[in-house]
């Protein structure tokens, strides 16, 4: 029977480590369901969901850890299927803005307070096209309880983005 589990893992960056990944689950009879992995600093980290026989796991997770031969942070955790239910509603916010601390911080505490949850949140530092100045930019995925009043978070966005100075929009 196959168990769903995530695989995170970092580790230096290296061309063929997505095949040479797939590869290992595949030979430990894992099933690949779903991914996110990115080269962040010089270092190619991830999550993967996979589906695998219980008694594999010690083996795969074993060989991943010197995959390529390589020093890999890995660690393989138990998890449950979950579904969107009707109870939710998805939506989604895009931030830019000039770059500096604390962005992320004021934004997913908002959230939190709203009792709001964070599914994906893409982010990175790019140069303004006409100045060069650091600008940051994220994409997040949320969800909230159906009935959920979706003006008190915009509001509480509103004061956010005017104090750091920044977009955020609210899909």
């Amino acid at each position: 029977m196959l168990l769903n589990y995530v695989i995170t893992f970092i580790g230096d960056d290296q061309t063929g480590i997505v095949g040479a990944l797939s590869s290992v689950i595949e030979k430990h009879g894992g099933n690949w369901l779903e991914s996110q992995l990115s080269k962040l600093g010089g270092k190619f980290a991830g999550l993967i969901l996979v589906g695998l026989p219980e008694t594999n796991i010690e083996s795969l997770h074993a060989e991943l850890k010197t995959l390529r031969g390589g020093q890999w942070s890995v660690r393989i955790t138990p998890t449950e299927a979950t579904g969107v239910t009707s109870e939710t509603a998805n939506f989604s916010l895009s931030i830019l803005g000039p770059d500096r601390p604390g962005i992320v911080k004021e934004v997913s505490r908002a959230l939190a307070e709203a009792c709001i949850n964070v599914l994906e949140l893409q982010s990175y530092v790019e140069s303004a096209a006409f100045t060069g100045e650091s600008m940051f930019r994220a994409e997040i995925s949320a969800q909230a309880p159906a009935d959920h009043d979706i003006g008190a978070i915009e509001a509480q966005l509103d004061a956010i983005a005017e104090a750091m100075t920044l977009d955020i929009d609210l899909h």
